[in-house]
């Protein structure tokens, strides 16, 4: 690029894709794409990709690292925190609104139905990003098996999230027989080890000086630091991935919220502009409600929002420059394909999960780490509406806003026919 993008310029188109960031990591990606190729051509086609593959390999969510990574390419440091910022800034800002609503309002009938329509939105939703995500991730025997093992680990023995990842990653090394040459292998350590020291120490001490303070309180604050720093760290597969974990942690480790919560939780994220690992900043702030009221909530979302987002400027402003050097060694493509395959596994127990407390009002223990849902308690207006949503997001293609404004209006809908009846 001849001249450098003045940076009014650069803060107008992304406060404009930030405002429109609809939709989840899919539609996010194409109206980057639409915005920084086709309209300003600041970007080419295979840079565009290049940087989107880059992102995909680090742990977070891909749409913001995406927005931060093109604006660090187009006007360096600043450039990428004004992308990442208004790409997080306005749903962070929604999210806080429709928190403090929910906990104020989430009893009255009508918006308790209505969620209860979005959840059963959520299950669909869930079930599209499983059907893409395995088209593209399991493409053989061995992707296939990695898939299977790792939602029997989760489903099935309770096996936490990380060791997953972390069994995925080494299995996916070991299989990879053939190594670079090592010359080149020392080029790009050296490459890396100069560019870490530089690029990382200030997000570094950004991330790690609050979170080490929060620690050493030994409050249910400094927990949430530490839960959330693990989720940003090793959140590999976006965001239904981190739900998983998440799930796993808030729900059946440390009892924080209700699987009905974090349902809810991720439908209202579904509403917002920006990231859907703002799913964090609303369990941050319920969290902190139930401790500390509302300046505990607000403690709680802000918390969240920066052991979630402060790692992922780590991420890209360190990482970026060398990825595309670390990614022709065979093993580390190998470990990244078995961690994709394993997500699939991943989500598959998400969607189970989130079908079980939803569809039936009653799920007991089953042997091991297994939820037999009560058969009796389920219900057959919510199954329907499920169904609908499936048939409305994956058959008719409808947009996802569409098809969860329809399960809201459906959920307030019944809640309207039990109060007549």
């Amino acid at each position: 690029m001849p001249h450098p993008i003045p940076l009014p310029r650069l803060n107008h188109v992304f406060m404009r894709i930030g405002l429109a960031s609809f939709g989840g990591p899919a539609a996010q990606i194409a109206l980057l794409h639409r915005s920084l190729v086709s309209e300003e051509r600041w970007l080419s086609e295979q840079e565009f990709l290049r940087a989107l593959s880059f992102c995909m390999v680090l742990p977070g969510p891909e749409a913001m690292q995406l927005a931060a990574y093109t604006g660090w390419r187009l006007r360096g440091v600043w450039g990428g925190v004004i992308a990442g910022l208004w790409f997080v800034g306005p749903g962070a800002a929604v999210i806080l609104g429709l928190a403090l609503i929910y906990t104020e309002f989430e009893e009255i009938p009508i918006v308790h139905g209505m969620l209860i329509g979005m959840q059963a939105c959520v299950i669909a939703i869930v079930c599209q990003a499983l059907i893409r995500l395995s088209q593209r991730a399991l493409t053989d025997r061995q992707t296939r098996g990695i898939a299977v093992s790792s939602f029997v680990g989760l489903y099935v023995f309770g096996v936490p999230f990380p060791v997953i990842i972390a069994a995925a990653m080494i299995f996916g090394a070991l299989r990879m027989n053939p190594t670079p040459n090592q010359d080149m292998s020392r080029a790009h350590r050296q490459i890396g080890l100069r560019r870490l020291w530089r690029n990382a120490f200030p997000w570094a001490l950004a991330w790690l000086l609050p979170l080490v303070a929060l620690l050493a309180t030994s409050s249910l604050y400094g927990q949430l630091a530490g839960l959330f720093s693990q989720l940003s760290a090793l959140s590999f597969g976006g965001a239904y991935a981190l739900l998983a974990w998440m799930s796993q942690a808030m729900v059946e480790m440390h009892g924080w919220l209700t699987p009905k919560q974090m349902i809810d939780a991720l439908g209202l994220a579904e509403t917002t502009p920006g990231p859907l690992v703002l799913v964090t900043a609303f369990t941050g702030f319920l969290v902190g409600h139930d401790a500390g009221g509302v300046w505990g909530g607000l403690l709680g979302w802000l918390i969240a929002i920066w052991m979630t987002f402060v790692p992922c400027f780590l991420w890209v402003f360190t990482g970026a420059p060398v990825l595309e050097n670390l990614t022709t060694h065979p093993r580390i493509n190998a470990a990244l394909r078995a961690v994709t395959a394993a997500i699939v596994g991943v989500i598959a127990n998400l969607s189970v999960w989130f079908a079980l407390h939803v569809l039936f009002a009653g799920v007991t223990p089953g042997p091991f780490a297994l939820q037999v849902p009560q058969i009796n308690t389920l219900s057959l207006p919510v199954a329907a509406v499920v169904l609908a949503s499936i048939y409305a997001l994956i058959q008719r293609k409808l947009p996802f806003w569409v098809v969860l404004c329809a399960a809201a209006v459906c959920g307030g809908g019944m809640a309207i026919c039990n109060l007549i009846e």
